[in-house]
């Protein structure tokens, strides 16, 4: 089991920059990709990022290419999304995720999540 706890969620304004973290926790946690997803309501949690176990490889959705950078540090069981020139298309819930075996932007395919931090962007 690995577990998953996000912070750093915030009202950010419009250009401005956020990081958000993704503390994780139970099992050997650098030998899992991690993701992170965000979601608004009435609509399906899309992929944001994600990292290898070992971070040699991201992946970034079309839409946060330039913007947003994923990073971790396993000495730290943590995961890392720096946002950058946010938009107020970017308020959403963020979500971390963990898989053992897939890093890519497929949701299912991931087994730990975790609770989710607000970013509400104002203009």
């Amino acid at each position: 089991q690995v577990q998953l706890v996000e912070s750093g969620g915030g009202l950010v304004q419009a250009g401005g920059s956020l990081r958000l973290s993704c503390a994780a926790s139970g099992r050997t946690v650098s030998e899992y990709n991690m993701g992170w997803f965000r979601q608004v309501p009435g609509k399906e949690r899309e992929f944001v990022a994600s990292i290898t176990y070992s971070g040699s490889t991201t992946y970034y959705a079309n839409s946060m290419k330039g913007r947003f950078t994923i990073s971790r540090v396993n000495a730290k069981n943590t995961a890392y999304l720096q946002m950058n020139s946010v938009k107020t298309e970017d308020t959403a819930v963020y979500y971390c995720a963990a898989s053992s075996y897939y890093s890519g932007d497929d949701r299912s395919r991931y087994s730990y999540w975790g609770q989710g931090t607000q970013v509400p962007v104002s203009s």
